[in-house]
C-alpha cells in the first residue's frame, strides 16, 4: 500500500531542471553566506564587549591584588621582626644560663 503512494524517482534530468536545481543551491549558499556574515558581526561585537568588561575589571582586580600584596608583605615583615627578637632573646637566655652555670661551678 505504501508503495503505491510513493512516486518512482525520475531517471532523466532535463537541462531546465538542472538549471533550477543549480539556482536553488546558489540561493541557499547565498542565504548561508549572509547568515554567516551576520553571525560573524555579532560574535565580533560580543568579543569587543567581553574584552571591554575584562579590561575594566582588570583595573580593579589589579588594585585589589596590590593592596593584598602590600598587606601580606607587612605581615611577613612583622613575623620576621618577631622571629629575630625571639632568636636574640633565646641567645641571651642561653648565654646567661652558661654564665650562671660557670659561676656556680667556680664558686
Amino acid at each position: 500500500m505504501l508503495m503505491a503512494v510513493m512516486m518512482a524517482p525520475r531517471d532523466n534530468w532535463t537541462d531546465e531542471r538542472l538549471d533550477d536545481l543549480n539556482k536553488k543551491v546558489d540561493e541557499g549558499f547565498t542565504r548561508v553566506d549572509a547568515d554567516i556574515r551576520e553571525l560573524r558581526g555579532e560574535v565580533n561585537a560580543l568579543s569587543r564587549e567581553i574584552n571591554g568588561r575584562f579590561d575594566a575589571q582588570n583595573v580593579s582586580t589589579n588594585s585589589r591584588f596590590d593592596a593584598m600584596n602590600h598587606s601580606v608583605n607587612e605581615r611577613f615583615d612583622a613575623m620576621h621582626r618577631t622571629m629575630v627578637r625571639g632568636f636574640i632573646a633565646m641567645g641571651g637566655i642561653t648565654v646567661t644560663c652558661f654564665v650562671g652555670l660557670a659561676g656556680l661551678i667556680v664558686f
